[in-house]
């Protein structure tokens, strides 16, 4: 799986990153190789989060849309 990563260049130093195709997924570094690092952790962290179906007391449906 390939990921685009945009890197910015922290006000106080350092790196900050985020993942635009992962809403949240987002870290820091003081070093380039220190935000590498931290990339892989934090995409790792952001898609092993369990998601619990919604639930509903009725028969209503669940749709998942792209808008």
């Amino acid at each position: 799986m390939k990921l685009k990563v945009i890197i910015h260049e922290a006000e106080e130093g350092g790196y900050w990153a985020e993942v635009p195709s992962i809403p949240g997924c987002a870290t820091q570094g003081d070093t380039f190789e220190e935000l590498l690092v931290n990339i892989y952790e934090a995409v790792e962290g952001c898609l092993s989060v369990d998601i619990e179906e919604p639930k509903s007391a009725d028969a209503a449906r669940v749709l998942e849309i792209v808008v």
